[in-house]
C-alpha cells in the first residue's frame, strides 16, 4: 500500500471499509485459487479471504500483476 498514490490509497480503505458490513462492491469469488475473495478498485485487485467476521488482505496489486 505504501507505494500507492495518497488518491488510490484512500479510495482503496474507503471500499475494504464498506466490505465490513457486508460484501458491497464488486467482490467476487475466486476458483481454485488462494486467497478466496477479490474486490476490484479502478486498476487495482484486493486479494483477500474471511475467516469468521474478520477480512484478511492479502494482496493490493495492480490488475496485471494481481493473479501471479
Amino acid at each position: 500500500m505504501k507505494g500507492l498514490p495518497s488518491p488510490v490509497q484512500s479510495r482503496i480503505l474507503a471500499r475494504i471499509e464498506e466490505m465490513t458490513d457486508d460484501l458491497k462492491g464488486d467482490v467476487k469469488r475466486l476458483a481454485d485459487f488462494t486467497p478466496e475473495y477479490r474486490l476490484r478498485v479502478a486498476d487495482y485487485r484486493i486479494l483477500f479471504e474471511i475467516e469468521e467476521s474478520t477480512i484478511i488482505v492479502y494482496r493490493i496489486r495492480h490488475r496485471r500483476e494481481a493473479y501471479r
